[in-house]
């Protein structure tokens, strides 16, 4: 008996090469999409508080920081999710773009390799070019999102980081997702609710099941939401750091979620299971089992509850929203502390030239 399928099929039109038989991927395209996108996002801040950055030292910026996280993400990707030791025993291939004698970029990236080495880079050109590490994070903390909404994108044209097994509305067919043989109990109900042909009746077969598509999900939660949460108060902070802080709290809360729609790596499983169970990983995920994904995550929430608490008790927390223009003297923009002291100087003159009126 044929059913009509519930779920939506994957567009069979989408490849993941732009050009098929050309080396150029649409994963690598929106990566440099979404650098770009950050980048204005970064650049538009600049302008419009008339921060005291060129042009010039924006690019230096984002150079440290994209290197930064293009060496976190790989690295990462290769050392913590690869099960293998052949990176331990032929480290070079972390970086090296060739398999077989054929071209495949560098596949496989961590997003939390990938923060981590960005926020390393752009601290290190903090020091050298004596900036407040604050301050610029607050405007990648807004910009940031709305350009990982590109990468996410990219992972559903490879179709890739698909999510669990689901019989609902929401499922789509991936093609090159892991098959089950309809001799699985669940897989058999879980095709019949969501109207899959299995076979021939009474023949096994390898049943290709309906996933969540949690790139998507993400590009929308963790990129389009976050960015919009971001960008609307980054003129409300209440102390220097806050809107960075709040998208790693946003990011580490909202990935943590999405991690229980999505299909940990099989070969890595769950890094913590307070209650074991059996239950098989592409259908189900308790509540009390948590990824890799999970787990960093988790570090993250810590780390922004930790950061908030200390960036509104520093010194020098008080955060400025757009810079005093410059002058025809060539000064550059005035520092949030001086501006504020300036504005207490010159309310306490009138005060006492009020007084010697009277």
């Amino acid at each position: 008996m044929n059913f009509m399928p519930l779920a939506v099929k994957f567009p069979d039109w989408l490849k993941p090469e732009i050009i098929p038989g050309l080396p150029v991927r649409w994963y690598g395209l929106m990566y440099i999409i979404a650098f770009a996108v950050a980048f204005l996002m970064y650049r538009k801040q600049v302008h419009e508080r008339n921060f005291p950055m060129t042009n010039d030292q924006i690019s230096s910026l984002f150079f440290w920081a994209i290197l930064g996280l293009l060496l976190g993400a790989r690295i990462f990707a290769t050392w913590v999710y690869e099960t293998s030791d052949i990176y331990v025993r032929q480290p070079w291939l972390v970086f090296w773009p060739f398999r077989g004698g054929r071209f495949t970029g560098l596949q496989g990236m961590s997003y939390h390799g990938g923060f981590i080495g960005c926020l390393l880079g752009a601290i290190l050109w903090c020091v050298v070019h004596r900036y407040d590490i604050r301050e610029i994070s607050d405007m990648f903390g807004a910009s940031i999102p709305l350009g990982y909404t590109f990468g996410r994108i990219g992972n559903f044209i490879n179709g890739e980081l698909y999510g669990r097994v689901t019989t609902g509305p929401l499922g789509m067919i991936f093609p090159n997702a892991e098959r089950f043989s309809s001799n699985l109990e669940w897989v058999r109900e879980a095709a019949e609710k969501s109207g899959v042909v299995t076979g021939a009746s009474g023949m096994p077969s390898m049943v290709n099941l309906p996933r969540y598509p949690t790139q998507l999900f993400e590009a929308f939660f963790e990129g389009v939401f976050l960015w919009f949460i971001c960008w609307s108060l980054r003129n409300k902070k209440p102390f220097k750091g806050f809107i960075f802080s709040l998208y790693v709290l946003g990011y580490g809360v909202i990935r943590f979620i999405i991690e229980y729609f999505r299909e940990p790596d099989s070969d890595l499983g769950y890094r913590l299971e307070l209650a074991p169970n059996n239950l098989p990983i592409a259908f189900a995920h308790p509540l009390t089992s948590f990824s890799t994904g999970q787990v960093f995550s988790a570090c993250m929430i810590l780390l922004a509850v930790l950061m908030m608490i200390v960036l509104s008790r520093l010194p020098g927390r008080k955060p400025v929203i757009f810079y005093p223009k410059s002058g025809d003297s060539g000064g550059a923009s005035l520092s949030v502390e001086k501006s504020l002291e300036e504005k207490k100087a010159a309310r306490n003159s009138r005060r006492k030239l009020r007084k010697k009126l009277r």
